[in-house]
């Protein structure tokens, strides 16, 4: 009995000595997954809270850009956010406040396991949203991969070693026997047997490699299709155009949505032109007449992102912009109204691609 009851002794001991040695050598995941997440809290709340300004270039403008890419339908998500202000101020004000608190914790050890959890769920989030965004090396995408790994290994083994989680346990002993403690904090094996932990360890597992291989595939191919650029072309900008309305008098009325391209440079519009069904161009406008049009000839639809006359290139819009765009006859214009159409509408970009959409007069 006692040689019995020596060896299990031994075995909680050898146990504890293994765990402690994982939760050392997590050290270093568990203060890069903080701070990261701690970095981008604290940028918004304390070292730079304009970007929590909605006087300012703040945050919608940031989620405005992700919106092309967004997988998953969140781009309507971010879309319906747009439109309700309250929603929108208060999505990012909690997502930025839970960046700033998980990332603490991960950082000074409190409730390890918890912490790393929000930190995963911030991660899905960002690869949902941005994950297609970055023109060389789809750098949003590495990101939240990186940090869903690193998550997933926290919540499993804990990483509790220098934390307070340690500290609690030192004070409270008894806090080893609950199993909340247990499953929230970081010092202590989750209280499952070895078969069952290794059920979940493998589950996360799988769910891992299908998440960052299928997101991996979509975006940039190199799986079981060629390499591919982002379906959303994140280097050159595209614009969508759809509704074109032509009027009696040439004037046209079309919705434009810049629907690609990159996130840091606005797309610009330097000319458009009008032909009709013989390919015959029948009315300009060039990139002075776009720069002049009046406030009153672009609806944007939202308060952030912008189709805009630019003071010289004609329109700018950054990436995300959407308007209902009123092109009035042009100086130029050949117009003659004697054919219902079709008629098409095309313009051009400063990096030399031209867009079209098709459409009538109207009756």
């Amino acid at each position: 009995m006692a040689t019995t009851m020596q060896s299990s002794s031994q075995q909680v001991t050898e146990s504890k000595h293994l765990w402690r040695i994982m939760a050392i050598g997590m050290l270093a995941v568990r203060f890069v997954q903080g701070w990261i997440y701690w970095g981008g809290g604290s940028r918004r709340f304390i070292y730079g809270p304009q970007k929590i300004n909605p006087a300012g270039h703040w945050m919608a403008y940031k989620f405005q850009t992700a919106m092309p890419g967004a997988i998953l339908g969140t781009s309507h998500l971010i879309s319906f956010l747009l439109h309700h202000f309250v929603l929108l101020y208060a999505g990012v004000i909690i997502f930025s406040a839970v960046e700033l608190v998980s990332g603490l914790m991960l950082i000074s050890g409190f409730l390890t396991r918890l912490a790393a959890l929000l930190t995963l769920g911030l991660s899905f989030t960002l690869m949902l949203l941005f994950g297609w965004q970055g023109a060389t090396c789809i750098d949003e995408w590495t990101m939240a991969a990186s940090n869903f790994g690193m998550g997933i290994a926290l919540f499993l083994v804990g990483g509790g070693a220098y934390s307070i989680d340690n500290w609690l346990l030192k004070t409270k002993p008894a806090l080893a026997t609950k199993g909340w403690f247990r499953w929230l904090g970081g010092s202590e094996p989750l209280p499952l047997s070895d078969l069952a932990f290794k059920k979940l360890a493998l589950t996360l597992f799988w769910i891992a490699v299908i998440f960052i291989v299928a997101t991996y595939s979509y975006y940039r191919g190199s799986v079981i299709t060629p390499f591919h650029g982002d379906p959303t072309g994140v280097k050159v900008h595209h614009v969508q155009m759809r509704n074109l309305q032509i009027a009696p008098d040439g004037s046209v009325t079309v919705h434009m949505y810049v629907n690609a391209g990159t996130a840091s440079v606005p797309a610009h519009i330097i000319s458009a032109r009008l032909l009709n069904y013989a390919g015959k161009v029948v009315e300009i406008w060039d990139g002075k007449q776009l720069s002049h049009l009046a406030a009153k000839e672009i609806d944007n639809d939202y308060a952030y992102q912008q189709i805009r006359p630019d003071p010289i290139l004609g329109l700018k819009a950054g990436l995300g912009a959407a308007a209902t765009v009123h092109l009035p006859v042009s100086d130029s214009s050949g117009f003659l109204g004697t054919s219902a159409g079709p008629y098409q509408l095309q313009i051009l970009t400063i990096n030399g691609k031209t867009m079209s959409v098709s459409g009538q007069i109207e009756g």
